[in-house]
Formats: C-alpha cells, sequence, structure tokens
C-alpha cells in the first residue's frame, strides 16, 4: 500500500511556506506585542530576558550560572572539599590561641579569616584563567620567588625577622609577613611543567637536554632554600622535581641515574656535616625519640601525648588540656594536627585526613583527564605537593617523620601558606575548566 506522499497530486496541493522579504507578507501589520505578552512568551529585548531592571537582572545571572559560564564548570566538589579544611583549621586555630573559651576577640581567628577570604580570591582570579597562560606567567613566579628568597637572606635589618634560627620571612609591618619560599613550590611546579610539557613533534617524551635544563633551572630556588635554612621546604621541593621529572615520561636510565645521584647527594651531606646543629638534633630525636624527652624530642613527645589523650571524640573545642597549657610548642601553625587529636578525637582527625584525600583524588583525576603534557604535569605537581607535605606534617606530630616545620595544608595558620595553597587550588581549576569548555 502506497504512502499518501506517493500522490503527486495531493503534495503538489500542499501550500509552501512563504520565504522571509517575500510577497506573502506585504500587507500583514507588524506584531506588537505589550512588555507582559513578551515576558509571558519569552520575547522581548533580548532572547528570553525581556527589558528594563529584571531584564537586565536575568542577563546578569545568564552570564553567571548560564551554560557557558565558567562557574559551571568548576570542580565545586574540590571546592568543597577546600572550604571544609579550611572552615576546620579556622576553628582548630582560634582553639588553639584564644586565652579565654570562645572569644570572638582573638588575633589570630581575625587573621585567620582575613586570610582566607584573600585566599579565596586569589584562587577565583587563577581559576578564571585559560591554563596555556601559566605557561607564560610560569617565569615571572619563578624570578618573583626568586627575588623574594635573595630579600630574605639579604641583610636588610628589620626587614627579615629570625624564626626559630630560620630567616623565612618578610616582615610587613602590622604583624603581616611574606615567607617567599612557599610560591617557590610554584614556581618549580610551573617551570617544572613548562620545560618538560614542550615535546618536539614526533616524540612521545622530553629529551636529556630538557631533564637537565628543568633540573638547573629549579635548583636555584632549592639552593636560596638551603641558605635560609628550611629543610622541610627543601624536602618537598626536591620530592616535586622528581616527581615531575618521573610522570614526564622520561627513560628509566635517566630516572634512575637522577635517583643515584640524589643519593650521593644525601650521603655528601651527612658525611660533610653539612646540617645545622638544630636539624641535626632534631633528626637523632626522631630516630630516637626517648634519648632526649625535655629537649629535642620535646615536640614530638607532647604532640603524641596530646593525641592520645582525645581518644576517640576528643575533648571539644577549647577544652583540651594541654593545648589550653601550651604543652606543645606551635600548636597553630606545625603542630596543629595535635590540637585536632586532642579537641575533635580520632574520629576529628579522620574527617581531615579524608578531606585531604578527596582534594588529592580530584587533583590527580584533573592531571589524567587534562588536554596536553603541561596541563598533566601542573595538576600532578600539586599534588604530590599535598601529599608530601600532608605526610610529613602528620608524621612528624604522630612520631613517624622528624619536625621539620611544615604546615598541614588549608588547616595551619598562615598567611602565605594559605595563599599558596589557593592559587594551587586555582590553577587546578584552570586545567579542569581547559577541557570542560574547550574540548
Amino acid at each position: 500500500m502506497s504512502s499518501w506522499r506517493s500522490f503527486p497530486d495531493v503534495a503538489s496541493r500542499r501550500p509552501s511556506a512563504p520565504v522571509s522579504r517575500s510577497s506573502a507578507y506585504r500587507g500583514l501589520a507588524p506584531v506588537r506585542l505589550d512588555g507582559r505578552t513578551a515576558r509571558q512568551t519569552g520575547l522581548g529585548r533580548g532572547p528570553a530576558f525581556g527589558g528594563g531592571r529584571r531584564g537586565r537582572l536575568r542577563r546578569l545571572l545568564h552570564h553567571v550560572f548560564g551554560a557557558g559560564s565558567p562557574l559551571r564548570h568548576l570542580d565545586w566538589i574540590l571546592i568543597a572539599a577546600v572550604l571544609a579544611l579550611s572552615l576546620i583549621g579556622t576553628m582548630l586555630v582560634w582553639s588553639a590561641t584564644a586565652t579565654k573559651a570562645f572569644s570572638t576577640s582573638d588575633t589570630y581567628l581575625h587573621k585567620g579569616i582575613l586570610n582566607i577570604a584573600i585566599g579565596l580570591v586569589l584562587m577565583a582570579c587563577v581559576s578564571m584563567l585559560d591554563y596555556r597562560q601559566l605557561r607564560q606567567y610560569a617565569p615571572i613566579v619563578l624570578a618573583a620567588s626568586c627575588l623574594g628568597l635573595l630579600i630574605v637572606l639579604a641583610p636588610l635589618g628589620s626587614l627579615t625577622a629570625p624564626v626559630n634560627g630560620s630567616k623565612s620571612w618578610i616582615s610587613l609591618g602590622g604583624g603581616f609577613q611574606i615567607e617567599p619560599s612557599e610560591y617557590a613550590k610554584l614556581s618549580i611546579i610551573f617551570v617544572g611543567a613548562m620545560i618538560l610539557g614542550n615535546i618536539q613533534p614526533g616524540e612521545r617524551r622530553p629529551r636529556l637536554r630538557a631533564v637537565a635544563t628543568m633540573i638547573a633551572v629549579s635548583m636555584v630556588p632549592v639552593v636560596l632554600v638551603v641558605l635560609q635554612p628550611d629543610l622541610g621546604v627543601v624536602i618537598i621541593m626536591l620530592a616535586l622535581m622528581i616527581g615531575l621529572i618521573a610522570l614526564s615520561g622520561v627513560k628509566l636510565s635517566y630516572l634512575a641515574g637522577l635517583l643515584g645521584v640524589g643519593a650521593a647527594g644525601v650521603f655528601a651531606v651527612a658525611k660533610l656535616h653539612l646540617l645545622k646543629a638544630y636539624q641535626l638534633s632534631r633528626l637523632t630525636s626522631f630516630l630516637h625519640p626517648s634519648a632526649d624527652p625535655n629537649g629535642t624530642g620535646y615536640s614530638a613527645y607532647q604532640s603524641k601525648i596530646a593525641i592520645g589523650s582525645g581518644g576517640l571524640m576528643g575533648q571539644g573545642l577549647f577544652h583540651g588540656q594541654l593545648v589550653a597549657g601550651n604543652f606543645v610548642p606551635e600548636q597553630h601553625t606545625d603542630f596543629i594536627f595535635a590540637v585536632a587529636g586532642e579537641e575533635i578525637g580520632f574520629v576529628g582527625c579522620l574527617v581531615i585526613i579524608g578531606l585531604l584525600a578527596i582534594l588529592l583524588l580530584r587533583a590527580i583525576m584533573i592531571a589524567a583527564r587534562a588536554d596536553d603534557q603541561f596541563g598533566m604535569l601542573v595538576a600532578s605537581g600539586i599534588a604530590i605537593w599535598f601529599a608530601v607535605q600532608s605526610f610529613i606534617n602528620i608524621g612528624m606530630t604522630i612520631g613517624i617523620m622528624p619536625v621539620t616545620g611544615v604546615p598541614l595544608p588549608f588547616v595551619s595558620y598562615g598567611g602565605s601558606a594559605i595563599f599558596a595553597d589557593m592559587i594551587a587550588i586555582g590553577a587546578l581549576h584552570a586545567v579542569h575548566r581547559h577541557r570542560s569548555v574547550f574540548t
């Protein structure tokens, strides 16, 4: 049985659609819609917006939250983990520094909130960048961080302030300081990704020349940090260098040679006594924690007592006895995890570790889905940074790592640390957004 479309006489009787600007439209009155009809039909000044103040508001909301908005392509799970860690850290710092329970006049509380607010602004600004701009800014970040490290080392009198034997800060007045070594970590990630990510056409891995260039350039800030000296930051920077080279896909022989040189360097440092006396004492107290519990091993010893006294659920915020008595040195910065162990207990510590694990997993996922080698190395370097620093910080509070003085990301108090951490999260979003928008 044939379809009706097979009959030419029926098909020929169907009127054709009028063409725009043809004679079929001549003589018809123009269509005019009032404001109410335009809003109901979605017509008016602009597509589906209407005119007037409401139309401008709708256009603004569409620009911020519409399909093409950068906010729609952010990793909100990652942002939620960062905000949760920052909130927990603020409460722990408040408890560790408050002279009176629930006193909102605490200076550290106000500065901590201000640091987080500034850090979020920095994160948002970096997140909105096309991540390929990070390649252009990498030399600038390296030069600025090296300049800051040189200012720290220069004899400028009151401009710099030695703390715990390490000259790592630039005093700005009003209680604010800058620690250039925190931004030196970012410079190694960006510059290393820029050099190792520049793979020639037809090749699958960086050449030996690129690896050597990356090591030579990265050793400049490393040497400057060694001169401060800051052993914890040096360990993280060396871990970043080795991790980026390993993930770049170099030949195993290159990587084995690099590890051999590193092992020889550690052996030379130990034999030539290049470490400071207090650094050696920290290492020996780590290897033999019971040798000097009232001297070099005091911090780690008191930290383990504080964590153990918290039990399963903790003693509650502002109720920790060891925290209130300041028995743990630097409890609002390097040993903030000891405050967590005593006041929010084993469960609270698991929450912190779980949030850090979510952060690392999201960074690894962003690295795995990156468009190119540069984006993969940037995201991977940030993951290595947070993983190594978190392991060292938590490890030294429970006695499985030497005390090296590195903060716990997003939890410990510190302006430069939180700024650098937030910039790193912004870089992760820049890599993530590029994949979502342009692919």
